[in-house]
């Protein structure tokens, strides 16, 4: 890694998460000079549940399975851990378990092998419009402050962003899932079942993913603004995977929802990952949607340095397109859903196609556009 004083990149990334990390290898493979900044010391842990579609390795040249730790073959659905109903996951390796700590420090070699000056330990203070580009504070390990300054900026600093509202791109006022994480060290009963539970959280949902030696547990509320009773809820959930009620580590945070159509772009500038508010508000999946707008501002941004004025307004049309209108029916079900959860389950998970159906778009093959008018429909006439 080269001192940041002889830094002279065409584009900083800032953040290196799955989001920053993606930008960052596309970039540099596209021949694009690059500094990758984040604040954390690498490799760092990071609250995450890890689930993410196999369909994700096709933006990929290299193999992403060295940074994998389960393959999850079918999917498990609980009311208040009765009431099950299993749903045999589509294709071959359809859904991917991760440890963020390994994904991210791999997405990050690969870009350093591809030519990207990486640059942990490095926080982004502000950034601004400048003649020629865009000028970036940053503090550095050893606490001096520096300016740099580059033709363009991939905006990728996670769900708490403070960079995107200065900037007026995404939502005005973020809409965020109130969550807390758990890192369960032990025997896990069945490795290749992932497990969602929809009775046990007011609002929202809990879910425990398998991975090597343990399970990822999470717990999300998607409606209002109440915090998640955590302890609750664990005190339940735990036993019935074969722990203690207080076991593991556990780690407040909250997800960054879609809430709307935005524009994710400025001039020389793109929002991707979740600070891009992308996190989907009905089952909270977020890496696809990080890894996808890593690898579409990327080549948006590649495009722009090379004279295509349109873009970067095309970034925020493809994201839209791709996963915003997918999400707006999302965001629609979970207002439905997670007000009459218990209607919700007996009307839609336990009907005969709907797990077939959720497992269909938690690995990629469809959106929630395509069932949601009908979930939606019966939802509102039983409650009615």
């Amino acid at each position: 890694m080269s001192e940041l004083a002889d830094c002279r990149p065409e584009v900083i990334v800032v953040g290196a998460g799955a989001a920053g990390a993606a930008a960052a290898f596309h970039l540099a493979r596209l021949g694009r000079e690059v500094l990758l900044l984040d604040a954390a010391a690498f490799p760092r842990s990071k609250p995450c549940g890890g689930g993410m579609a196999a369909s994700v390795q096709r933006w990929f040249p290299f193999d992403l399975r060295p940074a994998v730790d389960t393959v999850v073959e079918r999917v498990r659905f609980t009311w208040a851990l009765q009431d099950p109903v299993l749903a045999e996951l589509p294709g071959e390796a359809p859904f991917w378990i991760v440890r963020r700590s390994r994904l991210d420090a791999f997405l990050a070699e690969q870009g350093v092998a591809a030519g990207v000056d990486f640059q942990p330990s490095t926080e982004v203070r502000s950034l601004r419009p400048v003649a020629g580009g865009w000028r970036v504070e940053v503090q550095g390990p050893d606490g001096t402050p520096q300016g740099l300054q580059a033709r363009a900026v991939v905006v990728a600093d996670g769900s708490g962003s403070r960079l995107a509202g200065p900037l007026g791109l995404g939502p005005r006022r973020p809409r965020f899932a109130s969550t807390v994480s758990v890192e369960l060290e032990g025997e896990v009963s069945d490795p290749a079942a992932a497990r969602f539970d929809f009775g046990l959280v007011r609002q929202g949902f809990c879910w425990a993913f398998p991975r090597q030696g343990g399970y990822s547990i999470g717990l999300g509320t998607f409606v209002g603004r109440d915090p998640v009773a955590a302890e609750a809820v664990l005190t339940r959930l735990l036993p019935s995977l074969g722990f203690a009620p207080g076991a593991g580590v556990r780690s407040a945070g909250q997800l960054r929802l879609w809430d709307g159509h935005h524009a994710l772009h400025g001039d020389g500038v793109v929002l991707a990952g979740d600070a891009a508010s992308l996190c989907d508000p009905f089952l909270a999946e977020g890496l696809r949607p990080a890894l996808l707008s890593g690898c579409q501002a990327a080549f948006a941004i590649d495009r722009w340095l090379g004279g295509e004025a349109g873009a970067l307004a095309a970034y925020s049309a493809t994201m839209r397109r791709e996963w915003g209108e997918s999400m707006a029916w999302g965001r629609r079900m979970a207002q439905v859903f997670y007000r009459v959860p218990r209607v919700g389950y007996q009307l839609g998970i336990k009907r005969p196609t709907a797990p077939r159906r959720i497992a269909q778009i938690l690995s990629g093959e469809m959106g929630y556009g395509d069932i949601a008018q009908r979930v939606i429909r019966r939802l509102l006439l039983r409650n009615g």
